[in-house]
């Protein structure tokens, strides 16, 4: 055929026009960012794995904004290498990962920060995973400490390692204690800081390009820890409370003030939490057992708020917002949850649950009667999935 002889004409541009798409994949961008702004997170990951177009444009739209969601992890992890996701504005559904492989199996996750996990291999070592993407950051091994107090990796007499940590007065504890941790991540960049106790003996934070963990002075006898918006809210048994600024390269001490620790009250340890607020108020929270009705009541307590002004009252009400007390901060009622409520995870007759305790009524119940023969789980924790 030469050049200049016309291609004779297809009965299928005739039909459907030579600018409509032949394919999903070929829809045009705007389209595909209406549909993208609009999809909810389990829709939105869907969505993303139809063809590469698909997935090159979803990187390149806002997506609806999304609420707290649950990740179960299976009671016999060594052996279940998916773990069981649950949104609480689809009460009657539940999803399930992919497979993260034989090292997530036999790891534990102690923290979580958007669609990331903090995980803890055996032999303490630690790394950050993306529960959808499976990308993972290596974090620094837990012996290369910058500080007074440090731990050393050794082998026991049958060959099995151990570790020893030595405190700053020279005291020789066996093994170590990841205790409190918390971290940060930004989705786009991957920049993070990762912070934890050290036992009993400081504070510790690694952040990204660093290759050992920083000791934070003053943080002996660490009660709790919350990272949020470049600071560090510290408490400590002795009841000091502090606040560090850690976006800088030296982490800088900007308030300081003494709260009263509750330890132990009628033979019953209290367990104690800070709480940052959503408009940035800090609390206390105060788990009570109630012995008679067997079941948990709180006390919350405001320590400051913007503009470091001491209150230290007595909180009666969280008004339109939620507290989720193991992630240490509140979210708006309006993203999923029962407002004015705290959301606790506990133990009963054996059986792992989430509960909320209603300030308003002090009444507590499950948030959820999951299928036991669908979510066995061991544990649970929050999560806000990250597209």
């Amino acid at each position: 055929m030469g050049m200049e002889e016309k291609q004779k004409p297809n009965f299928h541009d005739h039909l459907i026009g030579k600018d409509t798409p032949l394919s999903w994949s070929d829809l045009p961008q705007d389209l595909l960012n209406s549909i993208f702004e609009r999809l909810t997170f389990a829709n939105f990951q869907r969505a993303k794995a139809v063809c590469s177009s698909w997935l090159a444009s979803s990187r390149q739209c806002v997506p609806k904004k999304q609420n707290h969601w649950l990740i179960l992890f299976p009671e016999d992890n060594e052996n279940n290498y998916q773990c069981t996701l649950f949104n609480p504005e689809e009460r009657d559904k539940l999803h399930r990962t992919k497979d993260l492989g034989l090292e997530f199996a036999k790891s534990f996750c102690i923290a979580t920060y958007g669609s990331w996990l903090l995980m803890q291999y055996p032999r303490c070592s630690l790394y950050v995973l993306n529960l959808f993407t499976h990308e993972r950051i290596n974090l620094p091994s837990v012996e290369s400490q910058l500080g007074t107090a440090k731990v050393e990796r050794t082998l026991d007499g049958d060959g099995n390692v151990e570790f020893r940590t030595t405190g700053p007065d020279g005291k020789v504890y066996r093994g170590t204690s990841i205790r409190n941790p918390v971290f940060w991540i930004d989705e786009r960049t991957n920049d993070y800081v990762v912070v934890w106790g050290l036992r009993d003996l400081c504070v510790v934070y690694s952040k990204k390009g660093d290759t050992a963990w920083t000791q934070l002075p003053k943080t002996s006898g660490c009660v709790d820890v919350v990272y949020k918006e470049s600071k560090l809210y510290f408490l400590s048994l002795s009841g000091c409370f502090f606040i560090f600024d850690l976006s800088g390269e030296t982490p800088q001490q900007i308030f300081q003030c003494g709260v009263i620790v509750e330890r132990l009250r009628l033979g019953l340890v209290v367990p104690t939490k800070l709480v940052v607020t959503v408009t940035g108020e800090v609390f206390k929270a105060e788990k009570w057992w109630r012995s008679r009705s067997k079941t948990w009541t709180f006390r919350v307590i405001k320590i400051c708020s913007p503009g470091f002004l001491r209150n230290h009252q007595l909180v009666g009400s969280l008004g339109d917002e939620s507290m989720l007390l193991e992630q240490g901060v509140t979210v708006l009622s309006n993203e999923g949850f029962i407002r004015d409520c705290i959301y606790f995870s506990d133990i009963r007759e054996n059986t792992y649950s989430i509960f909320l305790f209603n300030l308003k009524t002090k009444k507590t119940e499950p948030l959820h009667n999951f299928d036991r023969s669908l979510a066995q789980f061991s544990r649970a924790r929050w999560f806000l999935p990250q597209t």
